[in-house]
């Protein structure tokens, strides 16, 4: 599970993360924007029996709402036979790896 990697990319004022770990897929697809107020909203697509977008709604919510920009999240992992805390282990991985990048994007925290 240490191989829990978010990537991004600028797409104009924009930002794509991408956040994969195992074997890599697209399980869920969240963006969000903030439509004139806060909180801003999400839209999500989910591929059907992926979990995914348990995460990446919130994960693109709070990027957003942190950056003041759109933000889209695809989000894929998997792992094969997780328990219960092996689950709760990525999910805290994952919500680490995207703080880590969202302090190095936050403008205050590049001064």
């Amino acid at each position: 599970m240490k191989d829990i990697r978010v990537e991004y990319r600028e797409i104009g004022s924009d930002i794509l993360l991408i956040i994969t770990g195992g074997d890599a897929h697209i399980g869920a697809v969240s963006t969000s924007y903030s439509s004139g107020k806060f909180p801003a909203e999400v839209h999500t697509a989910a591929v059907p029996g992926h979990k995914e977008h348990l995460l990446s709604a919130d994960f693109a919510w709070r990027a957003s709402k942190r950056l003041n920009r759109t933000v889209t999240v695809v989000m894929g992992i998997h792992y094969d036979n997780l328990s219960s805390v092996g689950v709760d282990e990525v999910c805290r991985l994952a919500e680490r790896e995207l703080e880590v990048l969202l302090h190095k994007l936050t403008p205050s925290s590049n001064e």
